[in-house]
């Protein structure tokens, strides 16, 4: 048999080929849909750990690239901001509608572009213009409750009249908590239909939700300002900053803005004997330039979320999580998770 030895022309028609193909999956990632896995529990029972969601980057309109020079499909490292451009998208406003399972970049990253910082998932629970409130737990926009119970999970703490097992566990597919004293103390984080269930058990003595007390300070909680004494539970009211508001400023709600101001809208900013100077001019007031909107986790106690660190700006939103396309249990090794597999996101 004669072996095939390729020629110039074939080897330059199947480089031209596979260029082609990855430069349309470039093209389809960067701004019709993504497949990324869910890495925290921070969205459960909505999205679980191993969950593999299909991100809609046409549901608010593409974003075009901010970092010109990166390579393609590594996140965050690899990359070079000589030339940035502007936040600009297709289409216009991202029309984020109040309870979407939005993706974004994560605030925080100061050390990195918008478009190559970690991607995060929660839900959009206010929108610009919104005022926002959590009472008890819950929910209030425009001092209306937006909350789906069903949806969510909470902290509990029970006691039990015999040691809980491993069997346990994995019947009631409990995921975070455990022991928390040799007295049979547990904590657990659970459904509204699982806490149902677990209060009838003859054996669980007592159970009660966790929650932090209405006017208990965290200062671990956004705008971290002792004026302000919210907490997980406890938050707010918050009016959410949109695009064309003029908000007065003072040293007490200046923790409020600052970021918005300074990371998110490029403003310097100084504070001297309690006035406020915005790029060298003394101000009483300032202009929000973009929209911003409030992101919380389903599993209320357990997400690093808006609660945390503050408004989503606009320009980090790629997309909406709108299916899962694969599933894999992590936590208790049972392989692919089979009812999950092209599952709707609610």
């Amino acid at each position: 048999m004669k072996k095939y030895i390729p020629t110039k022309q074939s080897i330059v028609e199947w480089l031209k080929a596979i260029g082609i193909s990855f430069f349309c999956v470039l093209i389809i990632r960067s701004f019709f849909f993504e497949i990324s896995p869910v890495s925290s529990p921070s969205m459960e029972k909505s999205l679980l750990t191993g969950d593999y969601m299909f991100i809609n980057k046409l549901s608010y309109g593409p974003r075009l690239l901010k970092t010109v020079f990166s390579i393609p499909f590594i996140n965050q490292s690899y990359y070079s901001d000589i030339v940035s451009l502007p936040y600009m998208r297709l289409f216009g406003t991202p029309d984020v509608e109040r309870n979407d399972v939005v993706v974004f970049n994560y605030p925080l990253e100061d050390e990195h572009p918008v478009d190559h910082r970690t991607y995060f998932v929660k839900r959009c629970v206010a929108l610009p213009g919104d005022s926002f409130k959590i009472v008890d737990g819950l929910v209030y926009v425009n001092n209306n409750p937006i909350d789906n119970e069903e949806n969510l999970q909470f902290n509990y703490h029970f006691k039990s009249d015999k040691p809980l097992d491993s069997v346990f566990t994995k019947q009631y597919n409990l995921t975070e908590g455990g022991k928390i004293s040799d007295n049979n103390d547990y904590s657990f984080t659970l459904t509204k239909a699982l806490f149902d269930t677990l209060k009838s058990k003859v054996y669980i003595t007592e159970i009660e939700r966790n929650h932090e007390k209405n006017g208990m300070w965290d200062e671990f909680v956004f705008p971290f300002n002792d004026h302000y004494k919210w907490n997980v539970d406890n938050y707010g009211s918050l009016k959410i900053p949109a695009k064309g508001d003029t908000v007065k400023l003072d040293s007490l709600n200046l923790c409020v803005f600052e970021r918005i101001i300074t990371a998110y809208e490029g403003n310097t900013l100084e504070l001297k004997s309690d006035s406020i100077f915005i790029n060298g001019e003394y101000k009483i007031t300032y202009v929000i330039k973009q929209n911003y909107y409030f992101m919380m986790g389903d599993n209320r106690h357990n997400s690093q979320d808006s609660r945390h660190w503050g408004f989503v700006p606009e320009d980090h939103i790629i997309g909406k999580a709108t299916r899962i396309m694969f599933s894999n249990d992590k936590m208790y090794n049972t392989g692919i998770r089979w009812g999950r597999v092209f599952q709707s996101i609610k």
